[in-house]
């Protein structure tokens, strides 16, 4: 572990909550250690490769995989929901794959409804997003929305003949050497997963101990949220993004392209591209970033492309105590690990 990072993070994080933190430069990893427990109850340290809820960091995976089809020319972002779907309501007959990988569909998640965990097959997610009513003609405006990418996984499914996550693991997953990272293909042992914990700290249980088909999460959450995986996997998934063995360089610039000014954080442009986030600092730099949160757990996925600095970290309790917010404290704990990262 480095010292300089391990200094950081003692003085930054404060005292309960569990997690993992990665941080690489040039291709090389020059951090990955835990901070508090994985399993409190069991005094279970967090590891490097303790096996985590990476949440909408999921959604990456899902746009690398549309990316992915369309190398082999069996889809173009685009196509029109019609091509893959059938008969489309008027309203949504202008909904392209684009549209879903930028959020500029118009899909409403709170129309539409549903929990996390509701037991919804594809299909039936699939109508329930077609009936549902648009907060915006597709295309107009930018409304974040977990649906979207729930039914782009569905047609990366309908288009490669395969499951969803079976999909991801032959194309994305395995060539990366990432064996650690699906919903249940991996056989993880219970000991390696983490324990998530609310804001009180009580155990919330592992991830796939909510209300799961035998497949993995049912359809409100598969493609948009509820992959798991590891730290040092994520690392390995930054490393195949820095070559271009799995996505080309052609859909790595459409993946990675600014296409949508979401707004300003922090003094910054904040664009959406597809599954990531672009941020356009004040003094010129690049920075692919997107994190994740449920109840229980956040996580930030961030790439400084122009110094090659790569951060990941992650916990598994909502802790909000004091001047404490995890979640608000995210650009202050990126780019205090990324800045030591590059020293």
């Amino acid at each position: 572990m480095d010292p300089s990072i391990q200094s950081f993070l003692a003085g930054a994080l404060p005292k309960g909550p569990g997690g993992t933190v990665v941080a690489a430069h040039n291709g090389r990893l020059v951090h990955c250690g835990g901070f508090g427990f994985a399993d409190r109850e069991r005094k279970i340290p967090a590891r490097c490769d303790t096996v985590y809820d990476v949440m909408s960091i999921t959604k990456q995976f899902t746009a690398a995989a549309i990316m992915k089809l369309e190398m082999a020319g069996k889809l173009q972002v685009t196509d029109r929901l019609s091509k893959f779907l059938g008969p489309i309501p008027a309203d949504k007959r202008e909904i392209t794959l684009h549209h879903l990988l930028t959020h500029t569909a118009g899909l409403d998640d709170e129309e539409i409804g549903g929990d996390d965990y509701e037991p919804v097959s594809r299909d039936g997610m699939l109508r329930a997003a077609l009936k549902s009513k648009l907060q915006s003609a597709p295309g107009a405006e930018f409304h974040y929305s977990n649906v979207g990418y729930s039914v782009l996984a569905a047609i990366v499914e309908k288009v490669s003949g395969v499951g969803y996550e079976r999909y991801l693991r032959e194309h994305l997953f395995a060539p990366s050497g990432m064996a650690r990272t699906g919903y249940v293909l991996p056989r993880w042992e219970r000991d390696q997963v983490a324990v998530e914990y609310d804001e009180r700290g009580t155990p919330q249980g592992r991830p796939y101990e909510h209300p799961w088909a035998a497949d993995g999460p049912y359809w409100y959450l598969r493609g948009n949220g509820g992959l798991l995986s590891t730290p040092r996997d994520m690392f390995r998934w930054h490393r195949a993004l820095e070559g271009d063995r799995i996505l080309s360089g052609r859909a790595k610039r459409k993946m990675f392209k600014p296409h949508v000014l979401v707004g300003v954080r922090n003094g910054d442009k904040f664009y959406y591209g597809y599954g990531w986030g672009v941020v356009r600092t004040g003094d010129g730099r690049r920075v692919l970033e997107h994190d994740g949160g449920n109840d229980w757990s956040f996580g930030e996925f961030a790439r400084f492309t122009d110094h090659r600095v790569m951060v990941f970290w992650i916990t598994n309790h909502a802790y909000r105590a004091g001047k404490w917010n995890l979640e608000e404290q995210n650009t202050e704990l990126t780019l205090g690990i990324e800045k030591r990262a590059r020293d």
